[in-house]
Order: structure tokens, then C-alpha cells, then sequence
């Protein structure tokens, strides 16, 4: 199966349905994070290969909050039956 990305969440995102949309803002999220978390993961194996303009710790908290965010939108869409 070829790897999801963003403009694979288009439909979902422009849907009416608002189970649609909050499927599209989960898979989105978890893109983002998947990329911010290969990058904080080349950063500290020191096998980027680019120079950040942040430090590792900023980084690293936002992928942490990212993952928090996620964690509840999993929860969420358990409480309202949503597939993900």
C-alpha cells in the first residue's frame, strides 16, 4: 500500500459529512507528525541533511504535542463510533 499524503485527504476534507472531515484532520495530523517525527529522528542521530533553524527540544515538544493531539482525536472518535 503506497504511503497517504495530504492531498490523499482532499474528498474527506471537503465533505459535508462532518465524520468525513474530522477523519481528514486525523489523517492529516498523523502525516505531520509521522514527517516531524522521521526529522527529530535524523536530528539526534545526527543524519539530517539539512540544517534546522530550531533546536531538537522545540522540535521535540511539538511532536509531543502533536502526538497528545492525535491521542485525543483517537479517543474521540472511539466515543463517536468513528472509524479511523
Amino acid at each position: 500500500m503506497n504511503k497517504l499524503e495530504l492531498k490523499d485527504t482532499i474528498e474527506l476534507m471537503n465533505s459535508e459529512d462532518y465524520k468525513d472531515r474530522f477523519k481528514a484532520e486525523y489523517l492529516q495530523t498523523k502525516i505531520r507528525y509521522e514527517k516531524l517525527k522521521k526529522i527529530t529522528t535524523q536530528y539526534e542521530a545526527g543524519t539530517l541533511d539539512f540544517e534546522p533553524k530550531c533546536g531538537l527540544g522545540l522540535l521535540k515538544n511539538q511532536q509531543a504535542s502533536m502526538g497528545q493531539y492525535l491521542h485525543f482525536l483517537e479517543v474521540r472518535a472511539e466515543i463517536e463510533k468513528i472509524e479511523l
